[in-house]
């Protein structure tokens, strides 16, 4: 992240002796990015980080992705699909769509998640609804409706619901952060950012858990391990740096407007590699005199456009069955715009009430099962009126 931070005990110089009370040395712990060449923390543990006791494969609960063949614009419904009872944040996640750079899916959980680390990419989640507590290596972060929580490859951590959690997860295959264009080149948000670092919430505090023979789940590149720790990975001290996990809210994002309509871009909150994330949320629309303010037709060239509607009311789409829950996805190939009549309605508005987060990627996205069973078959002829010929 673009700011240095320290939290709990360190010692006063790097890569030296740092003892605990009891004269044994704390184990020091460099995690960082691009080969010792980008943003880096150092951790203190009480125990080395090390130490595995046992490794055994696990099945993948991914599942498989199919393409979007025959191409057409999707609409899917997690407000339709069905939870049992002892679902986690982690495990019990779905998933919808992915490719090559990035997979997303959906959970709807109430129980803890176990131990877990992203050695793939880093972990870009957002709180569709409900509250729970982020424990990872580096503290807790407390999260709640509209939060994004970004949490770097290979940081340890656990996700415990209060209540029912409902959560949305894009799982990167790299490295997810602000759009460089905000950023200085020290890595300061500039003037003209949606969003700076007041907006961002860090953990403030260690957390220290006792315990032998912990087991972590860790997605690699090759799969998923458990692996059993000798101690309990919840066991750091101090640490320093600027890379750790964060919270930002949607409600903190300053939208971007113009006379006329603005384009995707001025929403863009977080890039990835083959993929951006951008905020919808309620502003002042355009106010030329003659502006249409819902967006123009336009023709994904080089990307395919998810959106998940996640408050308020869509103006765009009004009458294609879409509403909070919904999940459409218009891939590259197909022309889309608003539903008809809604450029019409449009005119002389002043304010939308609609929150949404979007994806776009530039590979296309693949289909897994749980999207084929909550999708709305007709959403494709909602421009039309019309069914299928064949």
């Amino acid at each position: 992240m673009p700011h240095y931070r320290r939290v709990g005990q360190i010692p006063g110089k790097r890569h030296t002796a740092f003892r605990a009370p009891d004269g044994s040395l704390y184990a020091e712990e460099l995690m960082g990015v691009e080969g010792f060449s980008a943003d880096s923390a150092l951790l203190y543990h009480r125990f080395p980080p090390t130490a595995i006791v046992d490794a055994v494969g696990v099945e993948d609960f991914r599942g498989t992705l199919v393409p979007n063949h025959p191409l057409k614009p999707r609409h899917l419904r997690t407000q339709d699909m069905k939870w049992g009872s002892g679902t986690d944040p982690v495990t019990g996640r779905r998933t919808l769509l992915g490719n090559a750079d990035v997979v997303i899916s959906f959970a709807v959980a109430t129980e803890p998640s176990p131990l877990y680390r992203n050695a793939v990419g880093d972990e870009l989640l957002y709180v569709q609804g409900g509250s729970a507590v982020v424990e990872t290596v580096n503290g807790t972060l407390e999260v709640g409706d509209g939060d994004y929580v970004v949490l770097p490859t290979s940081t340890t951590h656990r996700i415990v619901p209060r209540g029912e959690l409902r959560l949305y997860a894009i799982e990167a295959t790299g490295h997810v952060g602000p759009p460089k264009r905000y950023l200085s080149t020290r890595g300061q948000f500039l003037e003209h950012s949606p969003y700076c670092e007041r907006d961002l919430r860090a953990p403030e505090a260690p957390l220290l858990v006792d315990g032998e023979d912990v087991d972590v789940l860790v997605r690699h590149r090759a799969g998923l391990t458990r692996f059993t720790y000798a101690h309990h990975p919840f066991d750091v001290v101090g640490w320093d740096g600027c890379l750790y996990p964060w919270a930002f809210n949607i409600r903190d994002f300053e939208p971007i407007t113009g006379r006329i309509h603005q384009p995707p871009p001025v929403h863009q909150t977080f890039e990835g590699p083959g993929f951006v994330v951008c905020s919808f949320v309620p502003r002042k629309v355009d106010y030329h005199p003659e502006a249409i303010p819902v967006p123009y037709n336009h023709a994904n060239v080089d990307s395919d456009e998810l959106m998940f509607y996640v408050g308020g009311d869509y103006e765009a789409r009004k009458g294609s069955g879409i509403a909070i829950g919904s999940l459409s996805l218009h891939p590259a190939g197909f022309t889309h715009g608003p539903q008809p009549g809604a450029a019409e309605a449009s005119l002389g508005a002043e304010r939308f009430d609609e929150t949404a987060v979007m994806v776009d990627t530039f590979r296309p996205l693949d289909l897994a099962d749980p999207a084929t069973t909550c999708e709305d078959p007709d959403y494709a002829w909602t421009w039309s009126r019309r069914a299928p010929q064949s």
